[in-house]
């Protein structure tokens, strides 16, 4: 006799905190129709489990271990890869929610959420459609409004994705080299960044880069 077929919905979980993965997976798998079919902390793991089509869908963090939930984003795209990815992290709503978007998540809502906040994001992730709070909505909407208008974002607004993962990790500590080793990039290339960064920000040197940063992962819980 053959084995009832499950109707569950396999979720991946990509998330570099085993705490929090923990809390989400017991979250996940009190659920009814939906199981944690695997957990990765860092891009090469996830993609292994999703080439194997193990997944439904994914839950995405933006920091994860060396590496980026963006660069995965960016990853799935490159190979074509079809899985509706939720982001959830502390990260800034307003800095990242329209940028993963734009990058292919379906959708992003915040570690702060309650829990029954992220079951609906997950639901609404799985039947297709595209999550995000009502904050995030109304400024996507206010941006497309003002398209062709004058106004450019300022600030670290003002930074492209890969900018924001230099400026990040020069938040921790990291020096080009390092940081050139982590996101695989030349050490030239992380400089060029670095530069462009504090152009946009109004930095003057170094020492005012890594204060900047450091302050904003503080402000930012990262």
């Amino acid at each position: 006799m053959n084995a009832p077929v499950s109707d569950n919905k396999n979720i991946l979980i990509v998330e570099d905190h085993p705490l929090f993965c923990t809390m989400l997976t017991q979250l996940i798998n009190n659920e009814s129709g939906m199981r944690v079919c695997g957990e990765a902390n860092n891009i090469y793991d996830a993609m292994t489990i999703i080439e194997k089509g193990l997944a439904d869908a994914a839950i995405v963090d933006i920091t994860l271990k060396n590496s980026s939930g963006l660069e995965l984003l960016k990853n799935l795209q490159a190979h074509n890869i079809q899985l509706p990815v939720l982001v959830l992290s502390m990260h800034e709503e307003k800095l990242y929610a329209e940028r993963v978007i734009r990058a292919g998540a379906k959708g992003y809502i915040s570690k702060l959420a309650s829990p029954f906040e992220v079951i609906k994001a997950i639901k609404k992730v799985l039947e297709g459609h595209i999550y995000v709070s009502e904050f995030v909505s109304e400024t996507i909407l206010e941006r497309m409004r003002n398209i062709g208008k004058a106004s450019q974002p300022v600030g670290i607004e003002a930074l492209s994705d890969r900018e924001i993962e230099v400026f990040q990790l020069v938040g921790r500590g990291l020096n080009s080299k390092k940081i050139a080793n982590q996101l695989n990039l030349s050490s030239s290339t992380v400089d060029s960044y670095r530069a462009r960064i504090k152009e946009k920000l109004n930095i003057k040197n170094a020492p005012e880069l890594y204060q900047c940063a450091a302050q904003w992962l503080v402000k930012n819980n990262l």
